[in-house]
């Protein structure tokens, strides 16, 4: 069994948000340190300014809410460990799935069942999948409760099918499952006049929490905020998760809070610079995901984030060659040759022999403040020599596993 390095351990070590590698707005900046002379601490779960702002950002999106069926925390996972708390039993997530969705649940001594996906898609569980762990699971004495999901999915890119999705979620109903709609990413969908997208809440509205961290289009992750909106007749959970979030004192920095409830009303320049981020990142998830397809490795097209996933099961013999034999090999191998973080699979709940990596975009723009901004004001960014450099990086890395994957095929 491996002994894994410092940074390394299951707790220790968890992938972050995919960052945008961008400059903070100035707007928002200002807004943050125009609150920082503010004594009082934010209410546990918000205050009423940053909570109205939640519940409008989230109607303009087709889910109404009011401010006593919403909570604030300092990011979506404070949230999720709330919630698992005071649902209770055992959870169920998809594979692979965010990095920070099951540790959170064995942290509170709660059993994380992962559920295969669909071929078209990540984020949510393929129907049948569900329905046979559920089964299974409560036949061995277990107690599956909550289902966590996200449509426009980290770590791999895709957004879940309307049709796909409402199936899941009438298997989930029939089980009689909570389920936990993570839309961080909801707002960096790529092209967001061809993509149709629909909410868990929208189809099983008194079984869904929507959980929104700001760092996924809104805020820079360095600045933690996130918030839930609970169903309307939610059975107290508005007031357990409340409790929790009471008992862990997680509460939103104020002048966060200040930045947040300012980003949640989307001004013009906050929806301007968040449409400039995402048309970068999906020009840049597009130009990754044409090297690692061309050099022979797998990976869905990406379609929201700052990410994509990569299977390299077919670079195998080449990745033999250097000593790769699993995720964590390959984590190693890459973040060493692309001078970049690659964390493997396993990371997300995948096999850990399978050779599964994710790659954000963000490290591609650039060394310098100066050189990411550049990429977002420029009409070619792919053309710029910052990134044109790092892009060539990547494809030399990957070219050359293809040329010594072919040098390794046996002769047919």
């Amino acid at each position: 069994m491996r002994t894994d390095p410092e940074g390394h351990g299951p707790v220790r070590y968890g992938p972050p948000l995919p960052d945008d590698g961008l400059p903070v707005l100035p707007e928002l900046a200002a807004v943050l340190a125009a609150a920082a002379g503010r004594p009082r601490a934010e209410p546990v779960g918000g205050g009423t300014p940053l909570l109205e702002a939640a519940c409008d950002y989230a109607a303009r999106r087709g889910l109404p809410a009011e401010p006593d069926h919403v909570a604030a925390a300092p990011g979506a996972p404070s949230l999720l460990v709330a919630l698992t708390a005071a649902i209770g039993g055992d959870v169920l997530v998809p594979r692979p799935c965010a990095a920070w969705w099951a540790p959170y649940a064995r942290l509170l001594g709660r059993p994380v069942f992962h559920v295969a996906t669909p071929a078209e898609c990540g984020g949510v569980p393929d129907p049948y999948a569900l329905l046979e762990t559920v089964r299974r699971v409560r036949a061995e004495g277990g107690d599956p409760r909550l289902l966590v999901l996200s449509v426009a999915d980290d770590p791999t890119a895709t957004v879940a099918p309307p049709e796909v999705l409402h199936e899941t979620v009438e298997a989930a109903a029939d089980e009689g499952l909570h389920l936990v709609s993570d839309e961080t990413w909801r707002d960096t969908v790529h092209a967001p006049r061809e993509t149709v997208w629909l909410s868990p809440a929208e189809m099983l509205p008194d079984r869904v929490t929507v959980v929104t961290d700001l760092a996924g289009s809104l805020l820079p992750t360095g600045w933690p905020a996130a918030f839930a909106r609970f169903p309307a007749n939610g059975d107290g959970l508005h007031a357990r998760v409340l409790d929790v979030l009471t008992a862990l004192g997680a509460r939103v920095a104020a002048p966060v809070a200040a930045a947040a409830a300012h980003a949640l009303t989307e001004p013009e320049p906050v929806t301007a610079h968040r449409a400039a981020v995402g048309r970068l990142h999906a020009r840049v998830a597009d130009a990754v995901h044409a090297v690692v397809v061309g050099a022979g490795a797998l990976s869905l097209p990406p379609r929201a984030g700052r990410h994509l996933y990569v299977d390299l099961g077919p670079l195998r013999p080449a990745l033999t060659a250097h000593g790769v034999g699993d995720a964590q090999d390959l984590e190693d191998f890459l973040t060493a040759r692309l001078g970049m973080p690659a964390p493997g699979g396993h990371r997300f709940g995948d096999d850990l022999g399978a050779l599964r990596v994710r790659l954000s975009t963000g490290p591609l723009l650039g060394g310098s403040d100066e050189e990411r901004a550049e990429c977002l004001t420029s009409s070619t960014p792919l053309d710029l020599p910052h990134v044109q450099r790092a892009l060539l990086t990547l494809e030399s890395v990957f070219d050359d596993l293809r040329d010594d994957a072919q040098r390794w095929e046996p002769p047919r």
